[in-house]
């Protein structure tokens, strides 16, 4: 795929809208990322001024000349901030210890413009953790969109996918995107509703 390199370092107006609410940041390498919400992989360079939007789950969304993106918290050290240590299970953890902790993987994973996790967003509709042949342990994940068009999609996807095998003994985690049925705001736990102004 064919990358889309960030022009050099522009600077951010101090009567931007971001400017008062957020974290601002300079970027202190390049750093990979993706840009919100059409989901392209982009390279911002070193020196890029900015601000934080958000930050959950251990990855970022930064405000850079008019356009959000997505950096990973494997990046947070270009940030300046410090990459998130994994998760950790007991020895002896048995599968429902396991899936467990696969959910508490998930509630890191956000959407980048909205401050709320997938889990409580109603986005993931079944886990399980099956066994393979040999004993691994696999995760098994549906879950949906707020929008099937989303651009953000396989990004999310990806997210849900590299956090729940950094679970100790989850070998693999196969997540499928379904929209049968359909998300709608009925499926967000009443928090969410709470959060969002909806209760």
């Amino acid at each position: 795929m064919r990358r889309w390199i960030a022009p050099p370092n522009l600077f951010l107006p101090s009567n931007s809208v971001h400017s008062h609410d957020n974290e601002p940041v300079t970027l202190r390498r390049d750093v990979e990322a993706i840009m919100v919400p059409a989901g392209i992989p982009v390279t911002l360079r070193e020196g890029k001024t900015g601000f934080i939007t958000q930050a959950l789950g251990g990855s970022f969304t930064v405000y850079f000349e008019g356009n959000l993106f997505r950096i990973a918290g494997k990046d947070a050290d270009a940030l300046g901030k410090e990459v998130v240590i994994g998760p950790e299970l007991p020895p002896n953890a048995t599968d429902e210890d396991v899936k467990q902790l696969v959910w508490d993987q998930m509630r890191t994973c956000y959407d980048p413009e909205i401050p709320i996790n997938i889990v409580e967003l109603g986005l993931v509709y079944t886990c399980e953790i099956n066994r393979t042949p040999e004993g691994d342990r696999v995760a098994d994940i549906k879950m949906t969109l707020t929008a099937p068009g989303c651009g953000m999609g396989e990004v999310l996807v990806q997210d849900v996918k590299d956090k729940v095998e950094m679970v100790p003994t989850v070998t693999r985690a196969d997540v499928e995107l379904v929209f049968d049925p359909p998300w709608n705001q009925s499926m967000m736990s009443d928090a969410a509703r709470l959060q969002t102004g909806m209760m």
